[in-house]
């Protein structure tokens, strides 16, 4: 186990009570409400001084009262440093307003709008949605990239038309390895990572994998050629709690990673599960 304690840049709590989130219905396992307690419940042993709060994919109309509860959840517990929030960056100029609202307030480091449910694969290259997300950049926001292995060949040409957009690919862009699928995800993701603006999530792994019967060398050839795209200062560990959970717990998760870098150096590990989610959201 880690010796220092880690900041976790993807965290998920959501309350059923407050919101709707129409994607947990076809999920009995996540459909329930998961606070701040059941994460330090889930954590163990795995100290985290610091967490970045993901928009959990609430009804869209709920997106700034999802920002607001999570203001005040940060109150409460300062480890909350920074939140990705939703935002409609399809609209592209005239999502301006809502991106300037967003921007007083100071926790609020990034966007976050999901490409991977859009049953057209090449929504992220939209004139309108690429305007979107430029503006996030001229706001100072960051762009969480969420997308599945279908889309790492559009996502290239995507990030291509925005290089002055700090980018995160969540989830190491969720290739299929339950499928044992490496190629096209791997040749494509090796596009990806040429890209200077664009880090890694390495993250939810065994989540893609099968759930109940994963082993440590069903992700190692990912994970691997994660580490040889991206190296150890592009790349961050993040929780995706509780999504996770639904593979692993979360000291499986974060000793898993331990296991598959075996070997890197102490700078190198400090940076993968510390420093660079430092870095990349300024928290």
């Amino acid at each position: 186990m880690l010796t220092f304690p880690i900041v976790d840049p993807h965290l998920h709590v959501w309350d059923i009570a407050k919101f709707r989130y129409p994607w947990l219905d076809d999920i009995p396992m996540l459909n329930r409400t998961f606070l701040l307690k059941d994460y330090d419940a889930a954590c163990g042993p795995v100290q985290v001084e610091k967490m970045v709060f993901v928009q959990c994919e609430c009804d869209p109309v709920q997106y700034r009262k999802e920002v607001g509860w999570v203001s005040d959840l940060a109150r409460i517990d300062p480890r909350i440093r920074g939140i990705v929030s939703w935002a409609p960056l399809e609209k592209g100029d005239d999502v301006r307003p809502e991106l300037e609202a967003l921007k007083l307030n100071p926790l609020v480091k990034g966007i976050r709008r999901i490409i991977q449910f859009e049953p057209d694969l090449a929504f992220c290259l939209k004139p309108a949605f690429i305007r979107g997300v430029k503006l996030t950049a001229e706001l100072g926001f960051t762009f969480d990239i969420c997308i599945d292995h279908r889309h790492t060949r559009i996502a290239a040409r995507f990030v291509e038309q925005c290089p002055e957009v700090p980018m995160v690919l969540d989830h190491i862009g969720k290739p299929g390895i339950k499928g044992k699928l490496l190629e096209p995800w791997r040749s494509e993701i090796r596009e990806l990572s040429r890209f200077p603006n664009v880090w890694c999530k390495v993250s939810s792994l065994a989540t893609e994998a099968d759930h109940t019967n994963w082993t440590i060398d069903d992700l190692r050839p990912y994970v691997d050629h994660i580490f040889d795209c991206f190296g150890f200062e592009r790349t961050m560990f993040a929780g995706d709690w509780p999504v996770s959970s639904m593979a692993a717990d979360y000291p499986t998760c974060v000793g898993t990673l331990e296991q598959l870098v075996q070997g890197c150096s102490a700078v190198e590990r400090h940076n993968l599960f510390h420093d660079n989610a430092e870095r990349f959201y300024h928290v």
